[in-house]
């Protein structure tokens, strides 16, 4: 056999001598029975006769990696408002600022004396949680600031009443 014989046997381009004697036989199986394959789920968990071993199988804790999401109500009374004042002091307070908010409480944040790094990263979170949320954060002064949920609404112009130029009627000019 030559080069250009193996050639063309190995690119199937050369004569098909050798399988003529093979074309009276059908290609198909006559005893062949639809048998369902066995699909594996590759989300179920083995069963114990599934383990081929007999030492003690630990059970596997298997954690799901979606976190339910929290159902708070909408419709609250006007009895269960909440204001909560939080003063913190490093951003991991934002937390609970955040957590706040999620439970439809106002909140009322007093950054007096915090460095203006780490109020800023603490107003940029609670800024984005208000948003998350459909609620509201307004600056009320220099250091403190009202964040509230979607159920709270805000009317007026907090600057303008603490800087005193709206009067408000004192309840302590009567007497």
């Amino acid at each position: 056999m030559s080069v250009i014989d193996k050639f063309l046997d190995v690119m199937k381009l050369g004569g098909d001598d050798d399988y003529d004697d093979y074309d009276d036989y059908d290609d198909f199986d006559d005893d062949y029975e639809d048998e369902k394959p066995e699909r594996k789920n590759p989300f179920r968990r083995r069963k114990e006769e599934d383990y081929d071993d007999y030492e003690a199988e630990e059970p596997s804790r298997e954690r799901s990696k979606v976190t339910p999401i929290r159902q708070t109500s909408r419709k609250q009374g006007k009895g269960s408002m909440e204001v909560c004042v939080i003063k913190p002091t490093s951003f991991d307070d934002s937390r609970e600022i955040g957590e706040t908010l999620l439970s439809n409480r106002t909140v009322v944040l007093n950054f007096e004396g915090l460095d203006v790094d780490v109020a800023q990263r603490i107003i940029d979170f609670t800024s984005g949680s208000c948003f998350a949320i459909g609620g509201n954060l307004q600056k009320v002064s220099g250091s403190i600031f009202l964040a509230t949920p979607r159920n709270v609404d805000i009317s007026g112009d907090l600057q303008d009443i603490i800087s005193g130029s709206i009067e408000i009627p004192s309840v302590y000019g009567k007497f």
